[in-house]
């Protein structure tokens, strides 16, 4: 089991900058990619960005491209998501994922992943 544990949410301006974070504890080894993804009230879950645990590959949704940066410290087990010129539509609950399957997918779909994170609320406002 990966357990997963975020922070960084909170109320911030439009145009503001938000930097989330993830820490990862238990059978870390087995992690393969590392996500973020995100859901407003009463919409499905969105994939918001992914990066491989080891090697460092990214990939990003269309409508955070150029805002938005997924990193990741192994030696603190911690995801990040820094998120610059933040907009009202960016307002959702944060999820932080974790899956420990090699899969021939980009891993932008929730049921690629095995662990998830409690949520943090980040609010934009206009």
């Amino acid at each position: 089991q990966v357990q997963l544990v975020e922070s960084g949410g909170g109320l911030v301006q439009a145009g503001g900058s938000l930097r989330l974070s993830c820490a990862a504890s238990g059978r870390t080894y087995s992690v393969y990619v590392m996500g973020w993804f995100r859901q407003a009230p009463g919409k499905e879950r969105d994939f918001v960005a992914a990066i491989r645990w080891n090697g460092g590959s990214t990939s990003y949704a269309d409508s955070v491209k150029g805002r938005f940066t997924i990193t990741r410290d192994n030696s603190k087990n911690t995801l990040y998501l820094q998120m610059n010129s933040l907009k009202p539509e960016d307002t959702a609950v944060y999820y932080c994922a974790a899956s420990n399957r090699v899969l021939p997918v980009l891993y932008d779909a929730p049921v690629q992943y095995d662990f998830w994170g409690q949520g943090t609320q980040v609010t934009v406002s206009s």
